[in-house]
């Protein structure tokens, strides 16, 4: 005999990444969250939390680093 498993209900967040965004090797992104134009993220990051335009951001969690213009 099995036991069923209750559903867990969950909600469906979306990612927005923006024009010119570079995402390095192993960027993990999670639900929700937006990242700006013209941003950088750095390798094996993890964007926890929506990201402003033209920054470059690094770490786990991803933090702005510095910010730039063109």
């Amino acid at each position: 005999m099995t036991k069923r498993i209750e559903q867990i209900p969950f909600e469906i967040k979306p990612v927005e990444i923006e024009d010119d965004v570079w995402l390095c090797e192993g960027v993990t992104v999670l639900p929700g969250v937006t990242i700006g134009r013209g941003t950088i993220v750095g390798a094996r990051s993890v964007v926890t939390k929506s990201l402003p335009s033209m920054c470059i951001a690094a770490g786990n969690p991803a933090k702005v680093i510095r910010s730039y213009q063109q």
